[in-house]
């Protein structure tokens, strides 16, 4: 019989091992702590919001704070907005990002490396660049204070398009030849081929179209007027007074406001990692 040799780690290894996962512990406190300190505050009365000196956990515990978000403001339309928008934004980008990745990595044409070129130029600029241009635009188009002027620039996401290219790429072309030799229309390759191996990739895209959709505070605060169109960014400006700050209200909404962010990843993270390594087929 064939002896298993055990690999055990000697007093040095366990206590750098032990040194590694405590500054792991600590780097998760500091980023954790804002959260929680977020959500505990929601929970405060207002004598308790600036007590000093500050405890995270409230002594009077109340949900007078989220009562009142929702009721002094139309907070519940600003919720439905972002909703929305994020929803329409998030399955925009993914369609046009698969078609153009699936493009720019399987079909040859001319001034593809240009076009591909200029596309991931666009990447590199900064939104407040084309800001103005942008809000011009739309106000020639009647667009302003709209909901098809809000959501317009996050219909198309370059980076998505970059994204699903390289993970396309990954897949074998013989998959792709031979569904051609078969006569499937190149539709049908895309819906039944491409798209069932790049799950773990559109799951992770998914994930960075909402969450950048849903965080966008800039243009909707400048191309839009009416109260009932705002999105959850722009309603907690509001909560900012000019001479104060309404921290319980604030908290309460940016906790009500982080949760949708909280399940689309609890949802899709099991896929995130594949997908951000690219794979192209699984085992």
């Amino acid at each position: 019989m064939e002896r298993k040799l055990k690999y055990t780690k000697g007093p040095w290894e366990t206590f750098k091992t032990a040194i590694l996962h405590l500054i792991l512990l600590m780097g998760t406190a500091v980023m954790l702590l804002p959260f929680a300190w977020m959500i505990f505050t929601s929970f405060k009365p207002s004598e308790e919001v600036l007590s000093w000196p500050p405890k995270l956990l409230p002594i009077r515990w109340t949900f007078v704070n989220y009562i009142g978000v929702f009721q002094r403001w139309p907070f519940a339309r600003f919720f439905l907005n972002s909703l929305g928008l994020s929803a329409l934004s998030t399955f925009s980008i993914l369609l046009t990002s698969s078609l153009g990745g699936y493009v720019f990595s399987k079909h040859r044409f001319r001034g593809k490396e240009l076009l591909f070129f200029l596309l991931l130029a666009t990447v590199m600029v900064p939104f407040e660049v084309f800001m103005v241009p942008l809000y011009l635009s739309m106000s020639q188009l009647g667009m302003v204070d709209t909901y098809p002027g809000i959501v317009l620039p996050w219909l198309i996401m370059s980076f998505g398009i970059f994204f699903m290219r390289q993970n396309i790429a990954a897949i074998p072309d013989d998959l792709i030849d031979a569904g051609r030799i078969d006569g499937c229309s190149e539709l049908g390759l895309f819906s039944n081929v491409v798209l069932p191996l790049s799950q773990s990739a559109i799951s992770a895209l998914g994930i960075f179209a909402f969450m950048d959709a849903w965080d966008a505070f800039i243009w909707p605060f400048i191309i839009t007027s009416t109260t009932e169109k705002f999105v959850l960014e722009v309603g907690l400006a509001m909560f900012q007074h000019r001479f104060f700050v309404e921290y319980g209200s604030t908290t309460a909404g940016s906790t009500v406001a982080v949760l949708p962010m909280i399940i689309v990843f609890l949802l899709f993270r099991r896929n995130i990692i594949e997908g951000v390594t690219l794979t192209g087929l699984k085992a």
